[in-house]
């Protein structure tokens, strides 16, 4: 008679990268005894210090901002707060915003190339009517990002496949309380003008219907805005 195998216990998800760098910086402000009020290093020499990238480090910088940790300020620093002296447990708010942008790189240029090869004159219509929505709702930032929504899902709609369309919508979804809380504090005007600007290489690209120049239109807005999100 065979012996059943007993169940295995399912193994814990591995903690988000920005997770495991807030723990490290939260460590480093005891062991270091930075008071409540003072302004942590620089993010460049921080991130040396713990050897991560700036990205993970601004990542996790604001996942402690967003627990009460520390505060950021904008063309100053960061700042320990007095609740830093009670460690916080980082809550888990989804995948961190780089991680987002690395994934939508990935997925979207070649989303841009096959819309560009698909398009119908009325898909195309649906893309340029989304880049208009965004030009008159400029200065009114939840309908000009519903808009950069209907941008995005009217290119995916351009390729005629519905999973695609899904992948986007998914990918959308996860910008949540840390992506709101980095572009609150380093979205500048500059990238909002030059989101435009991409928008419309993106859509001239696709109604031309050249797949090489709608991936790489798609590719350079998605890397400026990676930069415009990481730089100092």
């Amino acid at each position: 008679m065979k012996k059943t195998p007993e169940p295995q216990e399912a193994s814990s998800p591995e903690p988000r990268l920005y997770r495991v760098v807030a723990d490290r910086i939260q460590q480093l402000i005891r062991d270091d005894g930075i008071p409540p009020g003072s302004r942590l290093p620089a993010e460049r020499e921080l991130a040396a210090k713990l050897s991560v990238s700036r990205a993970s480090l601004r990542e996790a910088l604001i996942a402690l901002e967003l627990g009460g940790v520390v505060e950021v300020r904008g063309g100053s620093g960061v700042y320990v707060s007095e609740r830093a002296a009670t460690p916080a447990d980082v809550p888990e708010v989804g995948p961190g915003p780089f991680e987002v942008l690395s994934a939508r790189r990935m997925i979207e240029t070649e989303i841009a190339a096959m819309a560009a090869k698909n398009a119908t004159d009325s898909a195309v219509d649906a893309i340029l009517n989304a880049v208009l929505e965004m030009e008159r709702c400029h200065d009114d930032r939840s309908s000009n990002e519903q808009a950069d929504r209907n941008f995005h899902l009217a290119i995916a709609r351009a390729t005629g496949n519905t999973a695609l369309v899904g992948v986007i919508d998914y990918l959308w979804n996860q910008r949540g309380s840390l992506w709101h809380k980095l572009k609150a504090h380093y979205a500048t005007e500059d990238l909002r003008k030059n989101t435009l600007t991409d928008h419309r290489a993106i859509l001239g690209a696709i109604a031309a219907h050249d797949a090489t120049a709608a991936r790489q239109a798609m590719r350079a807005h998605l890397e400026r805005v990676t930069r415009t999100f990481s730089r100092g």
